[in-house]
């Protein structure tokens, strides 16, 4: 945004939820968050608006009279995006969000980030479920050992190239499979079914004309797409594989005396 990361003018926009917050138990949530909009210089009238609106948003008005020491770990999750959101911030970082939740609560808190995107609002959180960020970021980095591996949009990252194609038939004859096994990557029966993985697209009409010749019949044929977590693996790997190389060959302390 233009300024420094220690300019006092630059905090007063952002907003931060760390991975594990600790808020003072003997408040309820409307004591605390009004207790944040304080911090921040906001008037009584402006706090009780805000801290109002923010707990309608996060789902806790029912609670907002209840010591959060009696609160779950998903309900203090919500709490603390909403003190993350009390100044109304440009930018809201947010440190494992979902760390710990169980499914309910994990999807009330991706229901909570799609909402401050439809507000505009710029979202950057960290995570190692990748599941999670694939469903949620317009952009994704790669983070490993302290560097960035690899950034990009998303949908240009999972659209970079087709890995294999699937091809299911149904009650393929034996001597079908035998036949395709030069060109096939793996084979999994299912039932009735089988799914075959075709590395190379080249390979695929030799295929096709193999199966209608001998009669099979063809269900399906699917491209096998890149998923994050494939693009986080070929990222990652290579420097992993470097640094052990590099710890391996490093000198002993005798020797470098």
């Amino acid at each position: 945004m233009g300024k420094e990361l220690d300019a006092p003018s630059l905090r007063a926009r952002v907003g931060y939820l760390p991975e594990n917050p600790y808020f003072y138990d003997h408040l309820t949530p409307t004591e605390f968050l009004d207790y944040m909009a304080a911090l921040f210089g906001l008037s009584v009238c402006e706090r009780r608006s805000r801290v109002g609106q923010l707990l309608a948003r996060v789902g806790l008005t029912e609670s907002r009279d209840v010591p959060l020491r009696k609160f779950s770990k998903g309900m203090i999750q919500r709490v603390g995006i909403a003190q993350a959101l009390i100044n109304d911030p440009e930018v809201v970082f947010l440190d494992e969000p979902m760390s710990g939740l169980d499914p309910l609560g994990r999807r009330e808190v991706r229901d909570l980030i799609l909402r401050l995107k439809e507000l505009k609002k710029t979202v950057f959180f960290s995570t190692h479920i990748l599941s999670d960020a694939e469903a949620l970021c317009d952009r994704v980095a790669i983070l490993s050992h302290g560097r960035l591996q690899g950034c990009g949009e998303l949908r240009k990252i999972l659209r970079l190239e087709v890995a294999a194609t699937e091809l299911v038939l149904e009650e393929p004859s034996a001597e079908l499979l035998t036949e395709l096994a030069p060109y096939v990557t793996s084979v999994i029966r299912t039932g009735e079914r089988v799914r075959l993985q075709i590395a190379q697209e080249s390979e695929l009409p030799k295929v096709l004309e193999s199966a209608l010749r001998r009669g099979a019949r063809i269900l399906s044929v699917n491209p096998v797409k890149m998923s994050l977590e494939d693009y986080f693996l070929a990222k990652v790997a290579a420097p992993t594989e470097a640094a052990r190389d590099e710890e391996v060959t490093l000198p002993s302390p005798r020797s470098r005396s």
